[in-house]
């Protein structure tokens, strides 16, 4: 029993094979939409693809061109060619403005666009791009059923642009070690700081300006020391005012009493 279904199964295999591969060859266009459809539904995206691709062209302006467009589209989609997609979607969006998949289109046109942002340490020229298509869903359908989805890839992507401007500003501390580089990183992790007011990093990057600002005291010329150190005590305030229970804690208040038994000889 098992062989006889097996061999039913390659044979039926075989003959969706043949009919794919003379729908390919066809100029038929009816027979080419018909089979790319059946594949469609199938789920065998790629097969259906390569028929749309060729036939798309000649429906355009057509009664069929509306369903046949939006299939093709998300058959790019289903086979994780976003960039592709991407296009396809928005230009279905924009061809079809009364069409009842236009919402679902522009969602996940804008969709495809998050997916093709790369993790925070590469260029992040997709990850801005995706925001963009992100935010234009939003204000345009504020009460899609799409729109919890949208709104949590916005929060993510932002998140993500966030660790990349950190690791930037972090990288000036990393690599600091003079009177110039400590101002470089010190701008740096400000700018940070004033770009990114609600950051979850900005406990660490106050730490680490107060930890540039000790550095840069502590290894300043005798007539900038005191000024220096009383910035960095300054900048230790406003660090433990942030989060007192920090678990930065211990290795700012070992630099705080340095400072302090610094800044003694220039109260003598």
């Amino acid at each position: 029993m098992n062989k006889f279904i097996c061999f039913i199964l390659i044979i039926i295999s075989l003959s969706s094979c043949s009919e794919y591969q003379k729908a390919l060859k066809s100029e038929d266009l009816a027979l080419k939409s018909k089979t790319a459809n059946d594949l469609y539904e199938k789920g065998k995206y790629t097969k259906a693809l390569r028929l749309y691709e060729q036939i798309i062209p000649a429906y355009r302006g057509k009664p069929q061109a509306e369903r046949l467009f939006y299939m093709f589209s998300k058959s790019y989609y289903n086979t994780k060619q976003y960039y592709l997609a991407g296009y396809q979607f928005e230009s279905f969006a924009s061809s079809y403005p009364k069409s009842e998949k236009r919402e679902e289109a522009a969602f996940l046109g804008a969709e495809c666009f998050y997916r093709l942002s790369p993790r925070y340490s590469l260029d992040q020229i997709d990850t801005e791009k995706a925001l963009s298509k992100l935010q234009k869903f939003i204000d345009t359908y504020p009460d899609s059923e799409y729109l919890p989805k949208a709104n949590e890839y916005v929060k993510e992507l932002r998140e993500k642009l966030e660790k990349k401007a950190f690791e930037i500003a972090k990288q000036y501390y990393t690599i600091s070690d003079h009177r110039l580089e400590y101002n470089a990183a010190l701008k740096a992790l400000d700018n940070f700081i004033s770009d990114y007011p609600g950051t979850p990093f900005k406990e660490e990057a106050l730490f680490l300006k107060f930890s540039t600002a000790y550095k840069l005291a502590i290894n300043s010329v005798e007539y900038k020391k005191e000024d220096r150190l009383n910035l960095a005590k300054t900048m230790y305030n406003s660090f433990i005012k942030f989060n007192a229970e920090s678990q930065f804690k211990p290795k700012a208040d070992t630099m705080l009493a340095t400072i302090d038994k610094e800044l003694q000889q220039f109260s003598k």
